[in-house]
């Protein structure tokens, strides 16, 4: 059918605002049921990181207590080994969005530590958004679009409706004290138009061609709002 490119982090860690190194990565699921969903379609996933370094999973993602018990967990590991894609990524830098009919990020921190300064990531965006094809972002994916400026310095998606993992969920997660920032305020500030749903539920918010969720809850629906763009 068509070429989809999965765009994660390349870190490894999140720098927290006392200099901390926090373990992480992309979130396992995040990518695991949209890739499975957009597979399961007839669709062809192509993964991109910055410098084309493997990505790594962030171990949290992995835990029973945030997938409903280990049996899921072991469902999420398998995912993970299907996506063989993970393995050969190609450099971020590369890309030439021609080849593809749609972009998707997942989420975690590490987005938050290369995704949302770098330039080849915001050039792929601003691209992304200019062409009309579809553009789908989970939890913190949404850091990426602090890199999408345009040459006059204002931010591609200005006056967009997106939603992203909020303050509120950082701090029920432990890391709102220790964050040098917070993704919801940083995009605000930027001129996106945060739509905030409940903690930890799914919710969806589309805007144009642009498919922003939550949070891990919300990668499913993301994937579904997704596969009807493509129709």
């Amino acid at each position: 059918m068509s070429k989809i490119l999965f765009v994660l982090t390349g870190a490894d860690h999140w720098t927290l605002a006392d200099g901390t190194a926090h373990p992480t990565g992309f979130w396992a699921d995040e990518a695991v049921v949209p890739y499975r969903a957009l597979k399961a379609a007839g669709h062809e996933i192509v993964v991109a990181t910055p410098g084309g370094v493997v990505p790594q999973v962030d171990r949290a993602s992995l835990a029973p207590e945030v997938n409903g018990g280990q049996e899921n967990v072991e469902a999420v590991e398998r995912g993970l080994r299907e996506m063989t894609e993970l393995r050969t990524p190609v450099k971020l830098a590369e890309v030439d969005l021609a080849d593809f009919a749609a972009v998707f990020y997942p989420g975690g921190h590490g987005p938050m530590e290369d995704l949302a300064v770098d330039a080849d990531s915001g050039r792929l965006l601003v691209a992304a958004l200019d062409s009309g094809k579809p553009l789908a972002i989970v939890c913190h994916g949404p850091a990426a679009l602090l890199a999408a400026v345009r040459p006059d310095g204002t931010n591609a998606f200005a006056g967009y409706r997106a939603t992203a993992f909020t303050n509120v969920e950082e701090g029920q997660a432990g890391f709102a004290e220790r964050a040098e920032w917070l993704l919801e305020d940083r995009l605000t500030e930027a001129g996106v138009d945060i739509r905030a749903g409940e903690p930890w539920a799914a919710h969806v918010v589309t805007d144009r061609g642009l498919i922003t969720g939550q949070n891990p809850a919300s990668a499913g629906p993301v994937a579904e709002a997704l596969l009807k763009k493509l129709g």
